[in-house]
């Protein structure tokens, strides 16, 4: 008899509980969707292209086929030619900026840097930069110091990226530049003294493309909110820390970009260690154009150096790995379509 009562009474209490516990979860399931219908009113996916990074990779191929990009070369031209074909099939209109420099052994070279840019009067603009031409000599080799090298990541890989991003960029709701930058690698390790200069010897000799366009900007250009350089971006193992000039000039920038690669996934390649300052084209934009530009270049933080194969012979097509290259046109595609799709006023 007590039995039968007691069980009446844990049968009652627990219908009690069924019914609360049911109006509490019809209540939270109404709350629930009327958040979700507030979240997908107010915020619409980004449909992010995919990179294809075979096709970056026979880029590279092709560039180092031409032979080093040395200034004043048949391969040099012929990669030029190259360049601008790629992104006239990609349905841009590349120009070219032409100019003459001194280099630090008294030398004077014609140069030319190409830009091209998607939806070039969207007052919403960024800017992705590489250097396509080839240092003259592997002097930082032992064997043979004084010849040259294929430059497959450092040079190819950067402009191999920006001509497959080429194909990507209608749709993508913001303009972008393609900037490939002259005579970056033609510089003395050492630096020299020029009193013609604002900077300090170290830094003058090198990079003279950037120089010169941060400081002839196009007709009416349009000043990009900022600036992504790509150097040494295809090889095996890559980690691209924290750059030191791009820290000083841009961190903004940086950590936009790390974190979107975080999100996506790629925080082993884009790691929070952090470099000196270093001297490329990006010190130039940020310096003479004032554009805050970051760079992406591959280093290693326990050697404190660039690549093993940073002006050396070994720095040819058996350096490069396809996934390095997906991750950071990945990443790029992804900057790019969310900078595109963000409320910031131009």
């Amino acid at each position: 008899m007590k039995r039968k009562n007691k069980l009446a009474v844990i049968a009652a209490m627990l219908c009690a509980i069924f019914l609360i516990s049911e109006c509490h979860n019809s209540g939270d399931k109404g709350n629930i969707a009327k958040s979700d219908t507030a979240k997908t009113s107010t915020s619409t996916p980004i449909s992010v292209p995919a990179f294809n990074a075979d096709s970056s990779y026979y880029y590279t191929q092709k560039q180092v086929d031409f032979g080093p990009r040395i200034p004043g070369s048949k391969a040099h031209k012929e990669c030029l030619d190259f360049i601008v074909a790629q992104l006239e099939k990609a349905g841009l209109n590349p120009t070219i900026q032409s100019s003459r420099a001194k280099t630090f052994d008294g030398k004077r070279f014609e140069f030319d840097n190409v830009i091209a840019s998607s939806e070039p009067n969207n007052k919403a603009r960024i800017m992705i930069c590489t250097h396509w031409d080839t240092r003259p000599w592997a002097d930082l080799d032992t064997v043979d110091p004084t010849k040259p090298f294929d430059g497959a990541d450092d040079g190819a890989s950067g402009v191999a990226m920006l001509l497959e991003l080429a194909h990507h960029l209608k749709g993508a709701g913001i303009g972008v530049d393609l900037v490939f930058f002259d005579l970056e690698d033609y510089g003395q390790q050492n630096g020299v003294n020029d009193e013609d200069t604002k900077y300090p010897a170290q830094d003058n000799t090198w990079c003279l493309g950037s120089q010169y366009w941060a400081t002839n900007l196009p007709n009416n250009y349009i000043m990009p909110r900022f600036g992504i350089l790509l150097d040494m971006v295809g090889g095996k193992n890559a980690v691209f820390p924290m750059e030191g000039t791009s820290l000083q000039y841009a961190p903004q920038i940086v950590n936009k970009v790390w974190d979107i690669a975080a999100q996506i996934g790629y925080g082993n390649y884009f790691t929070h260690d952090k470099t000196g300052p270093t001297i490329d084209d990006h010190m130039y934009v940020n310096k003479l154009a004032e554009i805050p530009t970051i760079d992406i270049v591959d280093y290693k933080i326990k050697t404190r150096d660039y690549p093993y194969f940073h002006h050396k012979h070994s720095d040819n097509m058996s350096v490069l790995d396809k996934s390095t290259m997906n991750v950071v046109g990945t990443t790029l595609l992804n900057v790019i379509y969310r900078e595109g799709n963000s409320s910031e006023m131009p």
